[in-house]
């Protein structure tokens, strides 16, 4: 189930084509009171955008890539939510704040459109589409957080593992993806040799093939049956669905990966 986007054939003041989904929507007079305010520049993996140390100084429309909401504790971090070309990173300038309790960080490499604070809090009071499309995504983005909640602690590692990876390959179209074991626990919220045991199953498989620092999707319809039900329900949301009501039942504690 592919992140669908609508295709205008936009380009920003650089002539670089746009992919992100929420501008290729915006009427024409609000995409061009915007254009010349959006600066293309890339994103590096790992590349910190946000986090809850300091005010927030851009928003960023991605392009390419993925970005990952993280929530930290002491001692451990654990992803919460994704976001790719459908998304937008920094929805509470919209809403009038001016920090985020989250950090945002890149997982895939890519590129995105990116718009000085300032700025988009000047121009959003004219732009009602644009308020429209970030309140709309800010509430899908909380049906997201709160269905990998419920994932995270009801379903087993594998599955989770499954529906990590197809909601990133939804959100950049890469089948080669540039996830460490070490990245991936930390996104699970697990320790790396569970993460170790749950790849290995999904390769035995035939759904995953593994290199050094990069998992492969060799078969994306056995990977889809080997996520959970919470998969099917994010994209659906994600597409701008309403939201399904699952059952959602814990895993047999013996069969589970720790």
């Amino acid at each position: 189930m592919q992140v669908e986007t609508m295709q205008l054939e936009r380009t920003d003041r650089g002539g670089n084509p746009v992919d992100n989904s929420i501008l290729n929507h915006l009427p024409e007079q609000e995409f061009s009171l915007l254009r010349p305010h959006l600066e293309l520049i890339p994103l590096q993996q790992r590349a910190r955008l946000q986090g809850p140390d300091k005010p927030i100084e851009f928003g960023y429309f991605i392009n390419q890539g993925l970005g990952s909401i993280l929530v930290s504790t002491d001692s451990r971090t654990v992803e919460v939510g994704v976001l790719g070309r459908e998304g937008f990173i920094g929805v509470e300038l919209g809403l009038g704040f001016t920090h985020t309790p989250h950090t945002l960080i890149v997982q895939v490499p890519g590129n995105a459109l990116r718009v000085d604070a300032g700025t988009f809090r000047r121009l959003l009071p004219s732009m009602p589409d644009l308020r429209l499309q970030l309140n709309r995504f800010s509430h899908l983005q909380g049906l997201q957080v709160a269905q990998l909640a419920a994932c995270n602690r009801l379903h087993e590692l594998e599955q989770r593992l499954a529906r990590w990876l197809l909601m990133s390959n939804d959100r950049t179209g890469v089948t080669s993806l540039p996830f460490t074991h070490d990245l991936l626990a930390a996104m699970l919220g697990t320790a790396r040799p569970s993460v170790t045991l749950a790849a290995g199953v999904l390769q035995r498989e035939g759904a995953i093939s593994y290199e050094r620092g990069v998992v492969n999707i060799v078969d994306r319809q056995l990977l889809e049956g080997s996520a959970c039900e919470c998969y099917s329900v994010i994209a659906h949301i994600s597409n701008g669905n309403s939201p399904r009501t699952l059952n959602l039942t814990p895993a047999d504690p013996a069969k589970s990966i720790p």
